[in-house]
């Protein structure tokens, strides 16, 4: 019985860690599009670099339609809690989903949400 218990914790424990490395995954994804989310005529030059400037309702944009438009898996209540940039420089994404265990038992709850956040930042070289 002993055994048992433990094969279903150690199955459990692989699904969550996997099934937050997928949200993850395309959680930095959809922060490399969000950082990809400028104009042209929004690219500065400082001294001998470029720098973009980045718009917090073009990452959103940008992040929602990367989402619509490329395969997401089969995440179940997968969200956008937050597409945005906090310094102009870099898109923060924070992605929710919820997750489900394999085999539901007294010792694995039903399932629960996770959250995963990705920054991503253009850099000219």
């Amino acid at each position: 019985m002993l055994g048992l218990v433990l094969v279903l914790l150690v199955v459990a424990a692989t699904s969550l860690y996997l099934e937050r490395k997928r949200l993850f995954t395309l959680a930095d994804g959809a922060a490399l599009v969000g950082a990809e989310a400028f104009e042209l005529d929004a690219v500065s030059v400082t001294g001998a670099q470029l720098r973009p400037t980045l718009d917090s309702a073009a990452v959103r944009a940008a992040v929602d339609g990367y989402l619509e438009e490329n395969p997401v898996g089969d995440f179940e209540g997968l969200g956008v809690r937050a597409a945005s940039t906090i310094d102009g420089k870099s898109a923060t994404v924070t992605l929710t989903a919820f997750w489900r265990p394999p085999m539901v038992s007294l010792f694995v709850p039903a399932g629960f949400p996770i959250e995963v956040t990705a920054v991503a930042r253009s850099v000219f070289r």
